[in-house]
């Protein structure tokens, strides 16, 4: 599509266009990636160390506008106030942590025969940053950040329903005196300008974060030009509690394991599995703490649970859920806005749909199971594996059980799956690749060897 287009932008909330912004074509995406080729080769040739002060200037920049870039968030995606500035403060502190790796970034010295041999670590060189709408800040810093600082220039493409804090990001990268095209930000719809920046032969790498059939074909595409790719994918994360966990503490801490977000997290723990000899209780223990949750207004600091992203999405969610099934409800606004209420079913087959596909909205359900062998066998019962949950009190089991099921991130007596200091990423069809961690930077680069000889 080369004729002129636009986004509207709309709050999830009030169902109102907030903004509206032109869309990318692919005339659009070639220009930023000739202007970003030009900006890399002075960005890569800088000294480490001033590469390193313009991140952390960058990263200063956005601390100073993190309420703006949280009420912005609020607006159009719908997020809880204290989940966007937290999101805000994560773009922050990726920028911060990716500079401390930029004269860090060394190669190796080899032991061979003959001579000298050394590794170099060098910048791909322009890097596309597919971002999605479930978490449009800190999943488009993933990527830019640490790519920005191994020496490259990125070219970010945000989701159609959530341009806002991405093009605001842009400016104020400008604004912390990162140069020209070397931070680019092109809204567009995915068919559109996605298409043509994982086509373009001018773009090294695509790290992308959404479904995992749009992840296939932009894989797919990426094979046809042996093009490098990162993917994060689908979810369907199982949190499995054991008879000799702490049960009160497990009840207690699901529903927020499933609802952040409103449920569009692709490390939702929408799987509980519960030992049989306990799950009468645990489900005593969970009704209440579910029916608790406030859901309403983002913008109210009270508020735990906001709206889905767009009405696509509420009757996707919908539709897993038929009338009459039994479960526990909580409840959620009635009139304008993408509202559903916080939902356990309790009487699913493990291999209803609910059970095994991403839903990507506030449902859970739990099930039953017996021993040790029977929960990896459920928690792996799935085309998924991206994180998950164990509550125990033994330590051997806990160790025991991470080994065994098939998952990139796991927590034990908690739900933690994301810190900017460690890996993340996916087994099975939940990804291909690491982000974040201290190894993050590396992914961005290409390995040259060097060999030195010293023969006479």
């Amino acid at each position: 599509m080369s004729q002129p287009y636009a986004l509207d932008v709309v709050n999830p909330a009030t169902e109102e266009v907030i903004a509206t912004v032109p869309g990318a074509v692919e005339a659009d995406v070639d220009a930023a990636v000739v202007r970003a080729a030009h900006a890399q080769r002075a960005w890569a040739a800088a000294a480490p160390a001033d590469r390193a002060r313009l991140l952390r200037r960058f990263a200063g920049v956005v601390d100073d506008h993190i309420e703006e870039l949280a009420r912005l968030e609020v607006r159009e995606a719908g997020h809880t106030i204290g989940n966007a500035r937290w999101e805000a403060g994560n773009v922050r502190d990726l920028l911060d942590y990716a500079a401390g790796g930029v004269e860090r970034l060394t190669g190796r010295q080899i032991p061979v025969p003959g001579g000298l041999d050394i590794t170099i670590l060098e910048p791909l060189g322009v890097i596309g940053v597919i971002a999605p709408w479930n978490f449009p800040m800190p999943i488009a810093a993933w990527g830019s950040a640490p790519a920005l600082a191994a020496g490259n220039a990125v070219v970010l493409k945000p989701a159609e329903t959530t341009p806002l804090t991405a093009l605001r990001l842009a400016e104020l990268a400008l604004e912390a005196g990162l140069p020209e095209g070397l931070f680019q930000v092109l809204p567009g719809r995915g068919d559109i300008a996605g298409d043509a920046l994982v086509r373009h032969d001018g773009v090294a790498k695509i790290v992308f974060t959404g479904s995992t059939r749009i992840g296939k074909q932009i894989m797919s595409l990426c094979a046809d030009r042996v093009k490098r790719v990162t993917l994060e994918l689908g979810g369907k994360s199982p949190n499995i509690v054991f008879a000799d966990a702490d049960i009160e503490a497990a009840a207690t801490s699901a529903p927020m394991s499933f609802l952040d977000n409103s449920g569009q997290d692709c490390c939702a723990r929408t799987r509980i599995l519960v030992q049989r000899s306990v799950y009468d209780r645990f489900l005593e223990l969970l009704a209440p703490a579910v029916e608790s949750v406030v859901v309403g207004d983002p913008s109210d600091e009270s508020t735990q649970m906001g709206p889905l992203i767009s009405k696509t999405q509420l009757e996707r969610v919908r539709s897993y859920v038929p009338d009459g099934l039994p479960g526990i409800r909580g409840t959620a606004p009635t009139g304008p806005g993408f509202w559903f209420p916080p939902t356990v079913l309790t009487e699913l087959a493990p291999d209803a749909p609910a059970a095994v596909e991403e839903v990507f909205g506030p449902v859970a359900v739990v099930l039953p199971f017996d021993d040790e062998d029977d929960a990896v066998r459920l928690a792996n019962a799935t085309e998924y594996g991206l994180s998950g949950s164990i509550w125990t009190r033994d330590v051997g089991r806990a160790l025991r059980v991470s080994g065994a099921v098939a998952a990139g991130n796991l927590s034990v007596n908690s739900h933690s799956s994301v810190r900017y200091w460690t890996p993340f990423g996916g087994y099975k069809q939940s990804g291909l690749g690491r982000e974040l961690g201290p190894d993050a930077l590396t992914a961005f680069t290409e390995t040259k060897n060097v060999f030195l000889s010293t023969e006479a």
